[in-house]
């Protein structure tokens, strides 16, 4: 069914892979008038007939046999199968729904792209941080940022500590950084460590741009605690986002001082905790795709991020190699 008729008629979509995430994919469609959940499909068959069995639909063993079935899908399975799977897809004239990072490699990334755009079809990437409502409330508020520092930090679960924790959290902020920063980077200096994994588990990127502006990001899995910040510094004034409150500061430099002798400013607080970003973005993605939108994070986004991640991950190993005895703990 052509997506121009969705206007009259549902959207039909499925889910692939329904694990952590995708089951929570698969709930917000299926409570979406204009949606139509066709199917989940999972190659555990017992965890895809539970979640159908909660939402009202069918399951699925193989993504295959859900393809004739539907126009768009959410693809939920493990980053080393996002560009197999997305292929199969967009060759199938099915939308995309791709769960961050988009693929392993900018090269496939590249072959996702060029595949949506000549089939005219919607390549969506999941950095679902940009639809944190307080980060969209940033939007009225962002001129021209000079500094920026992103806190994203985590106490240690068991789960995907086979991806390096830049690929696995700071890319939610490079993109976020990037989206605001409007300049092209002029370089980067980045460090890291594996800890308690393989890979790295604490890193740190100080990213320059052309235009002089700065963004200083870290990233733990480790810690006690969790932490998600992100602070703005702008000429007159400093926005700051606390992302799991969901809760947005902004605050303008006045001119002159107050009776105390202190410098004036205009204080804005706002929460946006009624909110659900999951279901903000699987909306947008809906719409995108009905109305034949260009995503706010397409494919070329995901791209961007993916390859700056590439970067630094590179970056930290040439350094791990270089100061190899200090690692060691022989420095």
């Amino acid at each position: 069914m052509p997506v121009g008729e969705q206007r009259m008629k549902k959207l039909r979509v499925g889910v692939i892979g329904v694990g952590y995430l995708g089951k929570f994919h698969a709930r917000k469609y299926a409570a979406m008038d204009e949606v139509e959940l066709v199917g989940v499909a999972d190659v555990n068959i017992e965890a895809a007939e539970a979640v159908a069995a909660m939402n009202h639909t069918r399951a699925f063993a193989g993504y295959h046999q859900l393809l004739p079935l539907v126009d768009a899908v959410s693809i939920v399975v493990p980053t080393c199968f996002h560009h197999q799977v997305g292929m199969e897809c967009l060759n199938a004239g099915i939308n995309l729904m791709m769960e961050k990072p988009v693929t392993t490699t900018v090269a496939e990334a590249d072959e996702l792209i060029a595949l949506a755009d000549e089939k005219g079809l919607t390549l969506q990437v999941g950095h679902l941080e940009r639809y944190n409502p307080a980060v969209m409330a940033m939007a009225e508020y962002i001129t021209t940022p000079i500094f920026l520092e992103s806190h994203r930090i985590h106490v240690f679960k068991p789960r995907g500590l086979d991806v390096d924790v830049v690929l696995d959290l700071m890319i939610h902020d490079i993109d976020i950084v990037m989206s605001l920063v409007d300049s092209p980077l002029a370089d980067f200096h980045a460090v890291g460590l594996p800890v308690v994994t393989e890979t790295t588990d604490i890193a740190n990127v100080r990213l320059m741009f052309e235009n002089g502006a700065t963004a200083n990001v870290t990233v733990s899995r480790i810690s006690q605690d969790n932490t998600r910040r992100l602070r703005v510094f702008q000429p007159n004034s400093f926005i700051a986002v606390d992302y799991g409150k969901k809760e947005l500061t902004y605050i303008r430099q006045l001119e002159g001082f107050d009776a105390e002798g202190q410098p004036r400013r205009e204080v804005t607080q706002s929460c946006y905790m009624e909110k659900d970003a999951l279901e903000m973005e699987l909306r947008d993605f809906v719409a995108n795709v009905v109305h034949h939108r260009r995503p706010m994070v397409s494919g070329n986004e995901g791209r961007e991020a993916l390859d700056l991640a590439g970067r630094i991950i590179g970056r930290i190993k040439e350094n791990l190699a270089v100061n190899r005895d200090l690692v060691r703990g022989r420095g």
